[in-house]
């Protein structure tokens, strides 16, 4: 005859708490642990990585316009009597750059808040 029996003995893991990984998560970062800094570093170079990919596409566009102005058609092509490169420099140039900008901070705020997400803020 056995005695009463007892429910199987059930494991629990810190992880599988409800808010514990956020809370470890939080922790290493502020106490600056080596988890912390690796994900630290990590966001340091996702917003270096995009950066970087945006200057890119920024020098090769601009770095093409002399390239593109060496077109006899386009250089000598005039738009309201003004020529066209002069028009693309002045009026396309300083719009595209302020459009970057406003991308990169949008995808720089999204490397941020996917941080956070992850640290558990």
């Amino acid at each position: 005859m056995t005695g009463p029996q007892r429910p199987p003995r059930e494991r629990v893991v810190l992880a599988q708490r409800r808010g514990a990984r956020r809370a470890r998560t939080r922790t290493e970062v502020v106490e600056q642990t080596d988890l912390g800094a690796a994900l630290i570093g990590g966001l340091i170079r996702a917003q270096l990585g995009l950066a970087l990919r945006l200057g890119l596409v920024v020098v090769t566009v601009f770095g093409a316009l002399p390239v593109l102005f060496g077109v006899d058609v386009i250089a000598e092509a005039t738009v309201l009597g003004i020529r066209l490169p002069w028009v693309i420099l002045g009026m396309a140039a300083f719009p595209a750059l302020y459009g970057v900008g406003l991308v990169y901070v949008r995808l720089a705020q999204r490397n941020e808040d996917d941080f956070l997400d992850l640290a558990g803020d």
